[in-house]
């Protein structure tokens, strides 16, 4: 463009020049000679201006640049000085931080010490009492009931929920039965456990990797018979699909899970449930309208409450259950896949669902003939269903080598006995919260939340018991109740 203009500007200047040449020669009658030095001089002059000009038109554009360049560079740097003032403030941030972090941990071995230097005094005062208790039996006397008023009582001196509570922090979870049974034995079980409410909720914690941190638990279901003994879930749910009772029993798992999930949710408001729905619930209109409503009055707490189906189920869902996940999707409630045979997906499939998770054993997820029998290696899995917004969770973890090799696959979460075995949570004589909206189906139980669990060495309490008087908290508050006074 400036080439042009150039020649242009110069091809106007030989015109002025010939012209003023033309004109001298044909009106003043001046010499053709005389003409052309004038008409020369003329194009001279003309060429030296625009050079002139030019040159000191470059010489202005220069000097805003260079302005230009003086301002940038200064406002560079007061931008590198922010940056480094904010960069401070962050550094000593983390330096707080890292010494409050420190000092919690230093408390918190403190604790820790204390509370085996007390075990080992229980352990040395239970060993004595038994030992008294086998060399010498006192005789059983009459006691009047004057005189049993009198009496003192360490049962008396506290609450009995307290006393309820303690018991079941310290009791291991009860074992699962493994009688052999007949279909109609397992029936009859089943069927006495619904009507007489004898269900237990044994919560398993979900942790991050690597930090190990619990961010989920997963509510497992159990029933017990008449004579305490526990039927597990694997034992009487095709029973009770049989029979027409899970839907009774997925009522009465989710009012208990919702339950848990408000007095958890008190303490830290990242946690999350999840609770196992069969599919006949899903299918079954009238059940399912009685889940429906039951969660659509708890819907504030869908954020945190995922319901969980089994691959088989959403491999086999017809019409009716695709509308039925549909309208609690639309209510907010996400949903997790269990019981995976294989890891043939449909990410986007899953995601239009409303499926938030799934949950893949730590074993199928590392067996190398995987590679051949999927469509994408386990590695990538991870990566694959984040791009739909779903989440991936190693179960059934046992070892230590296991959780190496799943960060290799890049997985976020983690569930197994190597973190924690499933923990009773049994009904205790609290008052339930008077916010939870019960289903129709479902009786209305009490329950006082107590999950003790260990994770990386650590306990995971949350027991919740109504006020009482005065008392010292604490785990090793609780061990000094149990071993009384030194």
């Amino acid at each position: 463009m400036i080439r042009i203009s150039t020649i242009f500007i110069a091809i106007c200047m030989v015109l002025v020049a010939a012209s003023l040449g033309l004109i001298l020669y044909s009106v003043a009658h001046i010499s053709g000679t005389e003409s052309a030095i004038v008409a020369l001089a003329a194009l001279t002059f003309m060429i030296l201006y625009n050079a002139v000009s030019m040159r000191l038109r470059d010489r202005t554009d220069v000097g805003s640049q260079i302005a230009d360049l003086s301002r940038g560079t200064a406002d560079l740097a007061r931008q590198v000085a922010e940056f480094g003032r904010r960069l401070s403030a962050i550094e000593g941030r983390v330096v707080s931080a890292n010494s409050m972090g420190s000092d919690r941990i230093q408390s918190v071995v403190g604790e820790i010490n204390e509370l085996g230097a007390l075990v080992k005094q229980l352990a040395v005062s239970v060993a004595t009492h038994e030992d008294l208790l086998t060399s010498a039996k006192p005789p059983a006397l009459p006691v009047d009931s004057e005189l049993r008023k009198e009496l003192p009582s360490a049962d008396n001196d506290k609450p009995a929920a307290i006393t309820a509570a303690e018991t079941l922090t310290l009791a291991p979870a009860a074992p699962v039965s493994t009688a052999a049974r007949s279909q109609s034995q397992t029936l009859a079980a089943v069927r006495s456990a619904v009507d007489e409410n004898r269900l237990d909720i044994y919560l398993q914690p979900m942790v991050t990797l690597p930090q190990r941190k619990v961010r989920y638990y997963e509510a497992v279901t159990r029933l017990r018979d008449e004579k305490d003994q526990v039927l597990a879930a694997e034992d009487f749910i095709a029973v009770a699909e049989n029979a027409g009772l899970i839907g009774r029993i997925d009522n009465a798992v989710m009012l208990r899970c919702v339950q848990v999930l408000r007095r958890l949710l008190v303490r830290n408001k990242d946690i999350g449930i999840f609770c196992n729905v069969s599919a006949a619930t899903l299918g079954n209109p009238a059940t399912f309208a009685q889940c429906l409503d039951f969660l659509e009055a708890n819907r504030a707490l869908a954020p945190s409450f995922v319901l969980e189906f089994k691959q088989a189920t959403l491999r086999t869902i017809g019409p009716t259950e695709t509308e039925n996940m549909a309208a609690l999707a639309k209510r907010g409630y996400r949903f997790s896949v269990d019981h995976v045979a294989d890891l043939r997906f449909e990410p986007r499939e899953l995601a239009d669902h409303g499926v938030r998770f799934i949950k893949v054993p730590a074993a199928l997820l590392l067996d190398p003939k995987q590679t051949s029998a999927s469509d994408i290696h386990p590695s990538d899995l991870s990566d694959l269903l984040g791009r739909f917004g779903i989440d991936l969770i190693a179960e059934r973890i046992e070892g230590e080598r296991a959780v190496v090799d799943l960060l290799d696959y890049d997985v976020r979460f983690g569930q197994g006995f190597l973190f924690a075995p499933p923990r009773p949570l049994r009904p205790e004589g609290a008052a339930a919260s008077s916010n939870v909206t019960t289903p129709a189906d479902a009786k209305p139980q009490e329950t006082s939340v107590t999950i003790n669990g260990a994770v990386n060495g650590a306990k995971i309490n949350a027991t919740e018991v109504p006020a009482g008087p005065p008392r010292m908290t604490g785990a090793a508050a609780l061990v000094r109740r149990v071993a009384g006074p030194a």
